[in-house]
């Protein structure tokens, strides 16, 4: 008996129906109904599996020119946000798993980061610079609860005078609100809360297990007003999709008390074209096609350009359109022109070695 549900159009709290093997892989897969289940009945949701790993490096170099910062962690590897566009889901590939399901059920957290990032930081040739966590998954997804990392991880940014910049979609960036302030004093400290729209029905489709927006704009009026400053990302940018919300989110994170504000377009780099393909024709068919055309218009007919310089923003007519508009609303709201604060490096000390013996110096 064929179920006329298999596979499903979509899964509800995820962000792919697909699970692809990556483009390593040498063997395939194929799922196929065996008639285990009735005809009609549900097929159960795949469940979150959290692998812990020991990490043997935390801090990653960052040689890309697009980003404001050298230095990166990831607490965790996949992210359990799910979001529909996220160019981070290739790098599942190099796990040999997939990057379409597999990267936001099949997770990994590092749990021995905060002890690694003391051994890096202790080591004699360490120049201090800004870290930033939330370059390629998010350090307050959901498992942050359980886990706990990016907290553990802010506490040694604290004891050593480390400074840092955050990247977020999760509300969850108010637990460590009493961490957060004590490095924003000692002017250590810089957040970005990214919002793509201001639609809940739309968010909950294209970025499934993030908070919802209006949270996320009450992140970012929570922690400015506590003193830590919080910035917007309006990123990525979907023509055609969210590039609508552009003027409003400005406006409300300005409201917030957002300081400064950023944005990327949406880049569709190997295995994350034919998903995200796939995501739109489920969720938007009749603006699939178009949505797709203008990532082509924006990419030199291709649909990802690499190019440092241009793959953050894109190129071309609707590129310097959405480039105009958004320095327009920057004017309009006030926000500053640099990217963000000054952070203070000056501050730094390497961690001491635990010793039984104590330090005599």
């Amino acid at each position: 008996m064929t179920r006329s549900t298999f596979p499903p159009p979509r899964l509800k709290g995820r962000g792919a129906a697909l699970n692809p093997e990556g483009r390593f892989e040498t063997q395939t897969r194929q799922d196929f109904d065996d008639g285990w289940y009735r005809d009609g009945e549900p097929i159960p949701p795949p469940r979150t599996e959290v692998t812990e790993e020991r990490a043997r490096r935390i801090i990653s170099s960052n040689q890309s020119p697009d980003v404001p910062f050298d230095a990166s962690i990831n607490a965790y590897r996949g992210c359990e946000h799910g979001c529909a566009y996220c160019y981070a889901r290739p790098t599942h590939s190099y796990l040999n798993l997939s990057p379409g399901l597999d990267f936001e059920t099949k997770l990994f957290a590092k749990t021995n980061a905060a002890e690694q990032l003391r051994v890096e930081l202790a080591k004699p040739g360490y120049v201090c610079t800004p870290i930033n966590m939330g370059a390629n998954t998010d350090p307050y997804q959901p498992i942050e609860r359980r886990y706990r990392i990016t907290r553990q991880l802010l506490e040694v940014f604290l004891e050593t005078g480390q400074p840092c910049t955050i990247i977020t979609k999760n509300a969850l960036v108010e637990r460590d609100l009493d961490l957060l302030v004590e490095l924003a004093r000692k002017k250590l400290v810089h957040a970005f809360v990214s919002v793509t729209s201001l639609d809940n029905r739309l968010s909950s489709r294209l970025e499934p297990r993030a908070s919802a927006p209006h949270r996320r704009l009450e992140a970012i009026a929570a922690l400015n007003a506590a003193g830590v400053p919080c910035g917007v990302m309006v990123a990525p940018i979907i023509p055609a999709l969210t590039d609508v919300y552009l003027e409003e989110i400005l406006e409300r994170a300005a409201a917030a008390g957002a300081p400064v504000a950023g944005y990327t377009v949406v880049r569709l780099p190997y295995e994350l074209k034919d998903l995200f393909d796939d995501w739109l024709r489920t969720q938007v068919p009749d603006r699939a096609e178009h949505v797709i055309s203008l990532i082509r218009q924006m990419r030199n007919g291709k649909d990802n350009d690499a190019r440092f310089g241009s793959r953050m923003k894109g190129e071309g007519v609707f590129a310097d359109l959405i480039r105009t508009r958004f320095r327009a609303a920057l004017r309009r709201h006030g926000y500053a022109e640099r990217r963000g604060i000054e952070l203070d490096t000056t501050q730094f000390q390497p961690p001491r070695t635990p010793s039984p013996q104590g330090q005599l110096f």
